[in-house]
């Protein structure tokens, strides 16, 4: 007969996993808000006079939310990052070596310059399990299905072509997935390819992590960083931020986004949430609607995937007021109270954030730095540079990560340091306004536009 442990075995098998560097997720987020908070808590001392000075001029509660969105709440979200991304620990995977069979579903609209590619590398897989390939075409103009035929029938590949005749995304996503009779589904761009050890991390990651993870995300880095200004400025991006939000979010098992880069999900689950919603961003609000059925989902960084990202301003515009606008769109669906678990419950309330310090960066910040020029410096002064810090700091424990991650991967990080002077010095100027715009769509249903 089992006996339950005593409270003396429990309180001692306790100390042992906290001694030997294990500490419980409930208090890694209980460190990380606390730290965040006392960091809030100093910035508020440090910038009475800043308050003060400031509410002579537009009064104390327009004061309050001018630097509440510039540095209280920017600089509590960095702490909050920077804290828990010192106390992040990657599981080590309870299974190595997969053999699962998995189904990938790429959905394209004339990607004939990029399909070849994106199933070679998928071709190159370094993979033990049956892979099954769904090729989409999405009313192609172009010969993408062809293309796809071609490939599958050179390699001898298991690729199936359908066409989907609706426009959209999530059209052609969910007529696959009618199609999947494998546990697991991965979604993939047709502009993303992975490395050749990409699968076999996102499946172990996903196999080794407990039944209520039903998804994992990739880990997605720039492919065509050296194009120009804009994609060396996303390079750093996805290699610091994106990728630091992400591997946060992954350690309290609420990432928010398994995107559609690169992720997969388990296939029962997927079904029964009714697969992908018709919305501009239908990776955000199923990686939500997932998150509300009391589910967690992972990221895994050795998951690496290379896309290509946006070449011109028009084009980066236009992606980045689409995520803002799938940010409004989940935030519709899947309220930040009706959340089950603790961290996507908070963190998706500080998503109900990202709307007021847009506003302030946009409205009042960027005339405050103008201002500022000219030795007026009522809202962009010393005080605002206490954020700096925190951001620099988060960046360099995740380039000391993402280093480790690249040495495992036999890559090379690529020097690229005017890029990083940009993204520190000038990303969030402009970003906020665009994701502003973003938001604007949304509130008065604008037309979608994808590309």
């Amino acid at each position: 007969m089992l006996k339950a442990p005593s409270s003396k075995n429990k309180l001692k098998g306790k100390f042992k996993r906290e001694s030997d560097g294990y500490i419980p997720l409930l208090k890694k987020l209980k460190i990380a808000h606390s730290g965040a908070l006392i960091w809030l808590l100093l910035s508020i001392y440090l910038s009475l006079n800043w308050v003060h000075e400031l509410s002579l001029i537009v009064t104390l509660p327009v004061a309050l939310f001018i630097i509440g969105g510039i540095a209280y709440i920017p600089g509590y979200i960095n702490a909050f990052n920077v804290i828990s991304l010192l106390l992040d620990r990657q599981p080590k995977f309870k299974v190595s070596n997969p053999t699962v069979p998995i189904t990938i579903l790429i959905a394209c609209y004339n990607e004939e310059k990029n399909i070849r590619t994106t199933l070679q590398y998928i071709y190159k897989q370094f993979y033990l399990g049956e892979i099954k390939v769904i090729v989409i075409d999405n009313n192609s103009t172009d010969r993408t299905a062809e293309y796809a035929q071609q490939f599958a029938k050179k390699f001898k590949m298991d690729i199936r072509v359908i066409h989907e005749s609706k426009k959209g995304k999530h059209h052609a996503l969910n007529s696959a997935l009618k199609l999947v009779d494998t546990p697991y589904t991965i979604i993939l761009d047709a502009d993303t390819i992975l490395m050749p050890g990409s699968l076999r991390y996102i499946v172990s990651r996903q196999l080794t992590a407990p039944d209520d993870v039903v998804a994992t995300a990739g880990a997605i880095l720039v492919r065509n960083g050296r194009k120009n200004f804009w994609t060396k400025l996303q390079e750093w991006e996805y290699f610091l931020g994106i990728a630091s939000v992400k591997r946060m979010q992954g350690m309290y098992q609420g990432t928010l986004v398994a995107q559609g880069a690169f992720s997969i999900f388990r296939t029962k689950n997927l079904v029964d949430i009714g697969g992908f919603p018709d919305v501009i961003g239908e990776d955000i609000v199923v990686t939500w609607l997932l998150l509300g059925k009391g589910y967690k989902v992972y990221f895994e960084p050795l998951a690496v995937a290379f896309t290509d990202v946006p070449e011109t301003f028009k084009h980066f515009q236009r992606q980045r007021s689409r995520w803002a606008r799938g940010m409004i769109e989940a935030l519709k669906q899947i309220k930040p109270w009706q959340q089950p678990n603790r961290f996507p419950r908070y963190a998706t309330f500080l998503n109900l954030l990202m709307p007021y310090i847009d506003i302030v960066y946009s409205l009042a910040w960027i005339p405050g730095l103008i201002l500022a020029f000219f030795g007026i410096t009522w809202i962009a002064g010393p005080m605002t540079l206490l954020v700096l810090p925190l951001a620099l700091l988060q960046s360099y424990i995740l380039y000391k990560y993402q280093k480790n991650v690249f040495k495992h991967l036999n890559l090379r990080i690529r020097k690229n340091k005017m890029g990083f002077i940009l993204y520190v010095l000038t990303y969030q100027f402009i970003l906020s306004p665009i994701s502003l715009y973003g938001y604007i769509e949304e509130v008065f249903k604008l037309k979608r536009v994808w590309k």
